[in-house]
């Protein structure tokens, strides 16, 4: 038993010995999306149900989304416990706003300007589509407030953006709407 016992920390000893943490990342390994983040964003989980992040990043509709939340740096926020609701408009959406809107607001100086908008498009708590109420006021995460109109089953954000979609995630829930929420001016 002593002699097992020895070859396994000599064994064990071995192999640490021979991991080498500074060394350089070998030309030939492959770079990944998941290999470049880190954080909870980082976290390989191929087994449960999807954040909402990730369901964004597989949503050939919300590549807009999805670079303006990492133009913020926004993904680990939103890769987190939650709860969160998050109000996702499509590309199409985006593409309403005037031309040459979200290539501006992609810009670093235009960051803070940027997060604001994103932040305006998440609650925290899950709000399910069944749940919501005419004239419903909800809080968002940069401290402004939507209102929820129902009509006819159809729900509304702020009279203009409509809910085309809702997608359950491990961290809340996504509704994908078909305009950009814009926060009221500032006071």
């Amino acid at each position: 038993m002593k002699k097992l016992f020895f070859v396994v920390v000599c064994g064990s000893c071995l192999l640490l010995s021979s991991c080498d943490n500074n060394a350089a990342p070998s030309a030939t390994s492959p770079s990944t999306e998941t290999e470049k983040m880190s954080g909870q964003s980082g976290v390989q989980d191929d087994v449960s149900q999807k954040t909402v992040v990730q369901i964004a990043i597989g949503s050939k509709d919300h590549s807009t989304l999805v670079a303006a939340v990492k133009a913020a740096e926004l993904v680990d926020v939103l890769s987190n416990t939650g709860p969160f609701t998050v109000f996702a408009p499509t590309n199409a959406a985006f593409d309403k706003l005037p031309a040459g809107t979200v290539d501006g607001l992609l810009k670093p100086e235009k960051k803070d300007a940027l997060t604001d908008i994103l932040q305006y498009h998440v609650s925290v708590g899950v709000y399910k589509p069944e749940a919501f109420k005419d004239g419903q006021v909800i809080g968002q995460v940069n401290g402004s407030n939507i209102t929820v109109q129902v009509k006819d089953g159809k729900v509304t954000l702020n009279g203009g953006a409509t809910i085309v979609a809702s997608i359950p995630a491990s961290n809340g829930i996504i509704h994908v709407i078909d305009g950009v929420l814009l926060p009221p001016a500032a006071k």
